[in-house]
């Protein structure tokens, strides 16, 4: 009995969206969280934000050119795969798209970046999304 009970378990995890893509609140105590980090640092909050991409690329030795290169959309955290575009309200804006962070538990923009990228980017299929949930979720 709880073998079954357990692989129902799984599977309904595996099928549900990221607590954090319906749940405005925990969404934005992650993103808040990540925000206000140290060692995190997401942002920034206006993307014309200078001051922002110059300490990002005094963190990384480089430009803020070269930073801005390195966000969201290419971090091997962000996850637009399709079934998470179907957990998010909106996709797109004229700056980019909603994705969400699996490092950090939220919805992030593409456009924005954080001290915690990681090259290999993005998750855009939904068998990768669903390991990186089965690895567990806030």
């Amino acid at each position: 009995m709880y073998n079954i009970k357990l692989g129902w378990e799984i599977i309904l995890k595996e099928l549900a969206c990221p607590k954090a893509t319906q749940d405005l609140e925990l969404n934005t105590k992650n993103r808040d969280a990540a925000v206000k980090a140290e060692h995190i640092q997401y942002g920034p909050l206006n993307l014309e934000d200078e001051d922002y991409w110059e300490r990002y690329a005094k963190r990384w030795n480089t430009t803020a050119d070269v930073a801005k290169q390195s966000n969201c959309s290419n971090c091997i955290a962000f996850d637009i795969s399709p079934r998470m575009d179907k957990c998010m309200p909106l996709t797109t804006d004229e700056d980019g798209r909603l994705g969400y962070c699996w490092m950090h538990h939220f919805k992030c923009h593409s456009a924005r970046t954080c001290y915690t990228w990681a090259k290999g980017g993005p998750i855009d299929d939904d068998k990768t999304s669903k390991e990186n949930q089965m690895r567990g979720e806030q």
